[in-house]
Formats: structure tokens, C-alpha cells, sequence
């Protein structure tokens, strides 16, 4: 029990283990539902004190004391995945982006490019050897701790204790803060006519025994939904939800035919409810790991028929995807899309899909366009893209050229926008 005397030993205050941090420091913080938040509070709290501190992260939840705008100039956010916490800081020029595949990110720190002075986790009590779950997101935690300087984590009752490779020693940590607070919660309304119509066309092309990769939105949770019968599927995805926990419970999902962790779900962070919280904790079924092993496309791969179903910004008539930006306005990341898409695309059997509405704001713009919205970002390229799903079909352009691209795309435009992106695509001599 050498541990706990260590562990009594490193307990401090939330303001005094954040006073290790100095003007000019990269830290690195917890996203999703593990944000540290507080440690976060106390950081803000010091703003008077400090200047020009790096905050590194993914995907940001709820309000962030540390993207207002009197923060300038004391700390400027380096954005791993822009959310809606800190989007405006990214736009408004007080934060910046970095574009990344999320499987990369890990890299970041173990080899320097990002050098990290003080990382900051959540995690779970100790166990009786001493060990804490990184919880519901292990990403690029456990690589940005290895290569900090100083480690402060913020003990939370609340936090799951989450199987896999997702575990810190006492030892490895300098500051402990026991702090218990209510994880964020990610509550999805029910889906849209247009999203359950896009499920509908994604479910005709699922077969039994294969390896589902999904993440957040009506889409995914309208797929989940609908999934009935002796499908025998399995999980491997970045993120875990509800629905997911729901069609496992319902047997849809059992793993046992899966080729790689047969009989386990592989996640590397979950976000839902507090139901699916409980679920996590001490599971054997799930098992959590670094993000540079659930999303490298070569370990994702290894699953045979591997589904990935990822959304999009919009997409051109060549096939090129946009999902992180809208023209020059930064509004995510790259997060797993490409990681899935190239990874199923090499599995025995894959499906990589991109499934889109076909309009936005009320019908008035089409998703599928003529060219990028100028200053658009290119996340998925056109020679990763296979299938583009929409309310109205189908579209398989895996192997097609340019011209027989643009007639599949534009028969799964909105009926409305068809004869405009027809126009246009003559106009490049897309189309004869």
C-alpha cells in the first residue's frame, strides 16, 4: 500500500497544484466529457498573473472560462479539434487551429513538436494497486502526461472506471485534486425525416458480422436505432453513445465475429448520458485505448468489413469533402473521419460512407456543389471517397472518373439544386 501514503502525499487544492504553471508554459488539457474543469476554473482564475500560455486540446464541452475574450493575450488556446467552446476565439483570431488526423495527434507530444510543460487529466479514484482510469477519454492523454513535465489530475468520483489501456499510476502523477463533479452530458434530440431517410439507405448496405465505426449526430444515432435482428455486429470507434450502448443491450452487437479484440468494444472516448457513464464503469466489454492505435487506419484495417459512416461540410461533384470548415470559417477538425475512411477502404469487405443531407438552411443551399466554397478545406480527398449517402440514395464513386462522378452525385442532389449543379458541370466540361 506504498501507493496511498504516496497519493496522501500529492493531495493539494485545485489553485495550488495549478500554481506550477508559469507565463510562457504549453499546457495540455482533458476534452470531451474529461475536462478537468477544476483546474480549468483555477487556471482562469489566475489570469492576472500569467501571459502567453499554450492550451492544448481536443474537442472543448460547454463554456470555457478560458476562450473569453479578456483572456487575451494571458492565454491563447492551440485547437487540436475546434468546438463549440472555443470556435469563436479561432475566428476571431485569439486562438488557433491546428489541422491533424486525431490518430496523429498523440505524436504531437512524444515527439516534440508540441512540447508540453504541465498536462492536466481527470480520472478515476485509485484502485487498491494504485491505478486511475483516464475515464471517458483516453485519446492522447496518456501521451501528452508521458511527455510533460509535471502531471495534475483531478480525482472525480464521477469519472468511470474504464478498462483497456487507459490506466495512470499515483506515481506517475506530481498533483492530486480531489474534486467531484457531474460529467457533461450530450443529449441528442430525436432525429430529422432526412436523417432517418439517410439511415434507411445506410442500413441496405450493412451486413451481418461487420465492424461499425460511428460518432455523434441524428445520423448515427437514427442507424443504431433502426439496427435489428441476428446482425452480430461489432464496435471499433473513436467515440461510444447511448445508442451504441442501447443496440448492445439489445444484442445487435455482440463482437463475436469481429477480427480483431474479438468479443470487445474499442473506443478511445465516450460521450452520452449518465446512463452510459454507469455502463462504462468496470465493463470487461469495453475496453478504451489511445487514440494513435483506435484510429490508425492500419489497426482498423485489421477489422474485416469494416463499416465507417462519417459526415460532411459539403462535397463536390470530383468528390472531395469538407467537413471542417465552412469556406474560410473554422467550425471543427479533422478529427477520425480520414482515419475511418481510409482504414475501411483497406479492410476486407469495408464501406467507407460519407452520408450528408442534401441541403442546408432549409433547402436553400445544396451540399453537394459545383466547386468548395472558396478558403474550404479538403478533409477526405477524392481518392479516399467510395460511397456518398443523402436522403435521396446512393452514390459509389470508388474507381469512377470525373464525369461519371458527377451524374452519381448529382442523382442524390436534392431534386431542386439537380439542374443548377448539371449547368455547372457543363460549364467545366465535367459533363458533355
Amino acid at each position: 500500500m506504498n501507493w496511498l501514503a504516496d497519493y496522501k502525499a500529492k493531495l493539494t487544492t485545485a489553485q495550488e497544484a495549478v500554481g506550477v504553471i508559469k507565463s510562457g508554459d504549453r499546457v495540455y488539457y482533458g476534452g470531451n466529457a474529461a475536462i478537468p474543469q477544476a483546474l480549468v476554473r483555477a487556471l482562469a482564475a489566475r489570469r492576472a498573473e500569467l501571459e502567453n500560455v499554450q492550451l492544448n486540446h481536443v474537442l472543448l464541452l460547454g463554456e470555457d472560462p478560458l476562450s473569453a475574450p479578456e483572456m487575451a493575450g494571458h492565454f491563447r488556446h492551440n485547437s487540436l479539434f475546434v468546438g463549440p467552446a472555443d470556435r469563436k476565439a479561432v475566428n476571431d483570431g485569439r486562438a488557433d487551429y491546428v489541422p491533424i488526423f486525431l490518430y496523429m495527434i498523440p505524436r504531437l507530444f512524444t515527439e516534440r513538436v508540441i512540447p508540453v510543460d504541465v498536462a492536466m487529466v481527470a480520472v478515476s479514484p485509485p484502485d487498491e494497486h494504485g491505478f486511475m482510469s483516464l475515464g471517458v477519454e483516453t485519446l492522447a492523454s496518456k501521451a501528452a502526461c508521458n511527455a510533460a513535465r509535471i502531471v495534475i489530475a483531478q480525482v472525480n468520483e464521477k469519472q468511470p472506471r474504464v478498462l483497456g489501456d487507459s490506466f495512470m499510476h499515483v506515481s506517475a502523477v506530481d498533483h492530486l485534486v480531489e474534486e467531484t463533479e457531474e460529467l457533461p452530458n450530450l443529449e441528442p434530440g430525436p432525429p430529422s425525416d432526412v436523417e432517418l431517410a439517410i439511415s434507411d439507405h445506410i442500413l441496405g448496405l450493412i451486413e451481418p458480422g461487420m465492424t461499425v465505426q460511428m460518432g455523434i449526430g441524428g445520423i448515427p444515432d437514427a442507424i443504431y436505432a433502426a439496427m435489428d435482428g441476428s446482425l452480430d455486429l461489432g464496435i471499433h470507434t473513436e467515440m461510444l453513445s447511448d445508442q451504441a450502448m442501447k443496440a448492445i443491450e439489445r444484442g445487435v452487437v455482440t463482437g463475436m465475429r469481429k477480427t480483431l479484440h474479438q468479443g470487445k468494444v474499442v473506443i478511445t472516448f465516450a460521450l452520452g448520458s449518465n446512463e452510459l457513464y454507469d455502463y462504462l464503469d468496470n465493463n470487461p466489454l469495453i475496453e478504451a485505448h489511445p487514440v494513435d492505435y483506435v484510429n490508425d487506419p492500419f489497426v482498423i484495417s485489421q477489422n474485416e468489413k469494416m463499416l465507417a459512416i462519417n459526415s460532411a461540410v459539403e462535397v463536390d461533384l470530383t468528390g472531395q469533402v469538407c467537413s471542417d470548415s465552412i469556406g474560410t470559417y473554422i467550425y471543427s477538425g479533422f478529427g477520425g473521419q480520414v482515419d475511418f475512411i481510409r482504414g475501411a477502404a483497406r479492410s476486407r469487405g469495408g464501406k467507407p460512407i460519407i452520408a450528408v443531407s442534401s441541403t442546408a438552411k432549409g433547402g436553400s443551399i445544396s451540399r453537394i456543389v459545383p466547386m468548395l466554397k472558396p478558403g474550404a478545406g479538403v478533409v477526405t480527398s477524392r481518392a479516399d471517397v467510395h460511397y456518398v449517402v443523402t436522403e435521396f440514395g446512393v452514390a459509389n464513386i470508388f474507381g469512377k472518373n470525373l464525369r461519371e462522378r458527377c451524374e452519381a452525385l448529382i442523382r442524390i442532389a436534392h431534386p431542386d439544386h439537380q439542374e443548377d449543379l448539371e449547368l455547372a458541370a457543363k460549364e467545366r466540361k465535367l459533363l458533355p
